[in-house]
């Protein structure tokens, strides 16, 4: 019995290591990108969403603020990642914003640091697999009836399990993924610039849709909230930006210098993608709403079938429709990535040298 409890444990989290082997551990940047990047590199599948179902709450009349609120975005997640590489630098043992506040503000301000990165990463799991879930759907609608089982499932079985495993080795799982996402959408990226450039725009399934405002004729104050709300809505694209810095000990030596690299290429990347996904929504005029009911011309019941995700539409304007393998790829990557990007949850937390596998 105590022979079977012994393998199950160890096919389970793997063999125990020495304590002078734990170096081993310690991550080079081409794993430690997708092993602290997943949830930034992500988010940016859904921050676009996000700024449009707020401004639909006036119909299509508020999407031109579209651009503007991408734009400020962008400066903002460029001064973040800016930040976050002098914090990198100037605490190389890691902790992030916790660090920082802790050795100049005291322990007390520390401590609520760390609580409130406690209550983001809860809520990164909820969003992060949430919207994985929903790319998973509008490539299988049938699926739409157990939404919240699979949702439960990643979390409990796919990410639990793999933690398990050790950083090192979940990072191994992480980096496919989350290369092929990058991938995926970056050639989605350049495939509907060039088929703008050549004449042929794509147009997106919910083009020809008009959607039932919830409040119309906002101006002065009220225009100028509805922009704050929509600007707060799709800084979701900044989520997970900090794991990075809280998880420098888990970087290779020169600890700090990789990690700041790590960064800067995280932060290039994410603004890209971030920028190319807005753009080629303006350009394929997506129209998507929190309410599918509110959709005019949406296809099938808007009760129980549910409304492809923008980047879900921008794949099958620009790959030829939701049949083609691109279509397929990217909707699975997309998936992957976001759930796994849940997973800054159980490695993003402040860690500390006495934490770092490095020294035993």
């Amino acid at each position: 019995m105590g022979r079977d409890t012994t393998a199950f444990k160890r096919l389970i989290v793997g063999r125990p290591k020495r304590n002078e082997d734990l170096g081993d551990t310690l991550l080079q940047k081409r794993i430690a990108l997708p092993v602290f990047s997943s949830d930034a590199l992500s988010s940016v599948a859904y921050a676009t969403e996000a700024i449009l179902k707020v401004l639909t709450l006036g119909a299509l009349s508020y999407l031109y603020l579209t651009p503007w609120i991408g734009l400020a975005v962008m400066v903002l997640m460029t001064i973040v990642v800016v930040s976050y590489r002098q914090v990198v630098h100037a605490y190389p043992n890691g902790g992030g914003s916790y660090e920082v506040v802790t050795r100049n503000l005291g322990a007390g301000a520390g401590m609520v640091v760390a609580a409130s990165l406690m209550v983001d990463y809860t809520m990164t799991v909820a969003v992060s697999v949430a919207a994985g879930v929903d790319n998973i759907i509008s490539a299988a609608p049938a699926l739409n009836p157990w939404r919240v089982e699979l949702a439960v499932g990643f979390v409990v079985v796919l990410l639990t399990a793999m933690n398990l495993r050790g950083v090192r080795e979940s990072g191994r799982a992480f980096a496919v993924p989350t290369y092929l996402f990058v991938l995926g959408v970056v050639a989605m990226i350049g495939v509907g610039a060039a088929q703008v450039l050549l004449g042929h725009p794509p147009v997106a399934q919910s083009a020809g849709y008009t959607i039932v405002p919830e409040q119309a004729g906002l101006t002065g104050m009220a225009l100028l909230f509805l922009g704050l709300r929509a600007f707060s809505s799709g800084c979701t694209a900044l989520t997970g930006v900090e794991a990075i810095s809280n998880g420098v000990p888990m970087f290779r030596p020169p600890k700090a210098r990789n990690a700041a690299r790590t960064l800067l290429v995280m932060g290039a990347i994410a603004v890209f993608m971030f920028a190319g996904i807005t753009a080629l929504s303006m350009v394929a005029n997506v129209h998507v709403a929190e309410d599918p009911c509110d959709l005019v011309g949406f296809a099938g019941s808007c009760q129980t079938t549910p409304q492809l995700t923008v980047i879900a539409q921008l794949a099958a304007a620009v790959f030829g429709g939701t049949s083609s393998p691109m279509f397929f790829f990217i909707q699975a990557t997309t998936a992957l990535v976001l759930v796994l990007a849940a997973n800054t949850a159980f490695n993003g937390f402040p860690c500390s040298p006495r934490s770092s596998p490095s020294t035993g």
